[in-house]
């Protein structure tokens, strides 16, 4: 009994650890329609626990119909604002957009792209 009390606080602190880990996950905000040559403003909201020059995101990406318009890069030396943060882009609606999303941990990887369309009228 008092070799499992021993060992009690250890597997505690090592389950702790996997739960705590997660990885970067993204989810887009835009209007779903606009107005053919109306511009909006895509907004991203990144999810991640862990923001330290050891354990964060290190990139997020956004495509629009396949093609990266923007990268957000970021390091030890230039660390996301916070561990849940959000990015802004904006684009001019010309037809429909097919919109994706993705978020990188620098340890963990990610919980994969997101994606969505606007509707162009």
């Amino acid at each position: 009994m008092r070799k499992l009390l021993l060992l009690l606080p250890a597997v505690i602190l090592l389950t702790s650890v996997e739960l705590l880990a997660n990885k970067t996950s993204v989810e887009i905000k835009a209007p779903s329609a606009s107005v053919k040559g109306t511009e909006v403003t895509v907004t991203i909201n990144v999810t991640h626990k862990g923001n330290s020059k050891m354990h964060h995101t290190d990139w997020v990406w956004l495509k629009v119909n396949g093609q990266e318009v923007k990268r957000w890069e970021f390091s030890k030396e230039h660390l996301p604002a916070a561990g849940d943060f959000t990015l802004e882009y904006k684009i001019t609606v010309t037809d429909d957009l097919k919109l994706e999303a993705e978020g990188h941990c620098n340890i963990h990887g990610t919980a994969g792209a997101k994606s969505m369309v606007i509707k162009a009228e």
